[in-house]
């Protein structure tokens, strides 16, 4: 029996000589090279993409290891793997394969399917197309052409320069063989905020120290997310010197710039990622694997700055000042550090999302509520009160997407839906 295992490698390049750090799958054939390349030409791509990518081809890897029958094509191989995904592989509470797979969601079972597919074009690109293909292209179904330039013209219709892009009438005409399973459109209209009523109840007396102390850093992030509208893993790229004061009004402005490309705070370097390697040794935040204590996702903002930043706009706007009171406490007592992270722990090393987030819990057990998605009561729940008060208090389509940071339009409309308990209170005060 063969085994497929994960370990994590360092990828050095002869071009450039740079080390990069991946996932690299091995077999009882030893390293699996070429997914390795195919990490690396998509070495832009996020650490969750990668993750995944490399999970999905291992999953695959592991199905042909344990599968008991025998396949008269690549392409059929591929189909039983799906189907092993979306069905599970226990029958009748047996399971001859001996991996014990339970079903997947539909949704989950295209994704690691596309990821399989776009791995495999990779090694059509590498070797030529004359090898035994997974998943071919086929002739396209009448209506599946007519979906393909629906889907086409729905992504450039609001897009910059759309009328450069002129697809040939061949460009659809064709398919993949083995597709996943049909996705369940679900108007999602359940968006789970953090209740109003008890935000200041959180803010006062939910962060606070086993002596009582309060603790500002964590109340800072809480405003960010709740006022500023923000994610928390933005929280943890921003650095001190990227927060300036309004002489006039006291309000305190922010900017949240890219991780890796945004402009540097010291001239001398090209961007932030030159910056944190040169002066402290450190790779920019959203590039460390999920498991590092210095993770902090980027979910790629939309940038309205020059300098590859956006700004925190506080609503109400009142906040920004709060913000500025309750930052004079933070700096006065701010552990020394050396890093150039605002928040950082009682050591001075940058603050984890991992140590907020367990904070978070207990503040919110402190105050008798309890932490679940389904409450709102989560961190990113914030994020959707901001949107929320946003929507019902006036704010356009376009002006909650710019405050939000949404790349589309369409991000924010579930701030400007009615839910169904709204359209049923309608309904009662309706008279006929």
């Amino acid at each position: 029996m063969g085994f497929v295992i994960k370990r994590r490698v360092s990828f050095k390049t002869h071009q450039s000589g740079s080390s990069f750090y991946f996932p690299a799958i091995f077999t009882e054939n030893g390293l699996l090279l070429s997914h390795l390349r195919y990490l690396y030409t998509n070495r832009n791509k996020s650490q969750s993409w990668i993750e995944r990518n490399t999970f999905a081809v291992g999953q695959l890897l592991k199905f042909v290891d344990h599968q008991v029958s025998k396949f008269s094509s690549a392409t059929e191989l591929l189909r039983a793997f799906v189907e092993a995904l979306q069905f599970g592989t226990i029958q009748n509470e047996k399971d001859c394969s001996g991996l014990y797979w339970s079903p997947r969601r539909n949704e989950d079972v295209n994704v690691l399917l596309r990821h399989i597919t776009d791995y495999c074009d990779y090694l059509d690109s590498v070797h030529g197309t004359d090898i035994p293909k997974l998943n071919p292209l086929r002739r396209s179904t009448y209506a599946e052409e007519r979906m393909q330039w629906c889907a086409y013209y729905r992504r450039h219709s609001r897009s910059f320069l759309n009328h450069l892009a002129k697809p040939s009438t061949q460009h659809f005409s064709l398919a993949r063989k083995i597709r996943g399973p049909e996705r369940h459109f679900v108007d999602v209209e359940a968006v789970y905020r953090f209740p109003e009523d008890r935000i200041q109840n959180l803010l006062l007396y939910g962060f606070v120290s086993a002596s009582g102390e309060s603790d500002y850093a964590s109340q800072l992030i809480l405003m960010l997310m709740h006022y500023g509208g923000l994610r928390l893993s933005e929280c943890f790229h921003i650095y001190t010197d990227d927060i300036s004061i309004d002489p006039k009004s006291g309000s305190a402005l922010i900017s949240v710039y890219h991780p890796s490309d945004g402009k540097s705070p010291d001239e001398r370097f090209s961007n932030r990622r030159e910056y944190l390697a040169y002066k402290y040794g450190l790779e920019p935040r959203h590039e460390y694997t999920r498991g590092h204590r210095l993770y902090s996702g980027w979910k790629g903002p939309m940038l309205t700055n020059r300098s590859l930043s956006f700004d925190v706009m506080f609503y109400p706007a009142s906040k920004a000042v709060e913000f500025t009171l309750l930052l004079q406490k933070y700096l006065a007592n701010k552990r020394a550090s050396e890093f150039p992270f605002l928040f950082v722990n009682s050591k001075g090393n940058p603050e984890s999302k991992k140590n907020f987030n367990q904070k978070y819990n207990r503040a919110v057990k402190r105050i008798g509520l309890e932490s679940s998605k389904f409450l709102g009561t989560t961190p990113h729940a914030h994020r959707h009160s901001y949107g929320y008060r946003l929507g019902k208090n006036g704010f356009s389509q376009l002006e909650i997407q710019k405050a939000m940071h949404h790349k589309s339009p369409d991000s924010c409309l579930i701030y400007l839906q009615a839910t169904s308990n709204e359209v049923r209170e309608l309904m009662r005060g309706c008279k006929l």
